[in-house]
């Protein structure tokens, strides 16, 4: 199971941090015109550039800590992804965009097996 959270926690790190470093580096404006991105016009550009600060930072905490010898806060990173990602569910569901619900609670629940997994039955040893 450790493999699994491994691979699990390898993943959702490369999702983040691919979708946090899209919101720090790109305009709002260059945002709101991209696919799946249209929800960002009802933010002001500093709540998005937090929301992707918050992403990238979340990505390198599943990694990270368990290398430094500080893995407490891998499970604490997933639980804020799963915060996150609850978050981004009800501003989809908000504007109507049932298939970014599903994908955000896809994400979420991975995020709280990662959580679950480091902080319960497979801590790092």
């Amino acid at each position: 199971m450790n493999i699994v959270l491994w691979i699990l926690a390898g993943l959702l790190a490369a999702v983040f941090l691919a979708a946090g470093g899209a919101k720090l580096a790109q305009p709002k404006d260059k945002l709101v015109t991209s696919p799946n991105m249209s929800w960002a016009e009802e933010f002001s550009p500093g709540m998005i550039k937090l929301i992707g600060a918050l992403e990238a930072l979340a990505a390198v905490g599943l990694i990270l800590p368990a290398a430094l010898d500080i893995p407490v806060l891998v499970p604490l990173a997933a639980v804020g992804l799963v915060l996150l990602m609850v978050g981004a569910a009800i501003t989809h569901a908000r504007r109507k965009e049932p298939s970014a619900i599903v994908t955000n609670l896809v994400l979420a629940l991975l995020a709280g097996a990662v959580a679950w997994g480091r902080f319960g039955p497979y801590p790092f040893t």
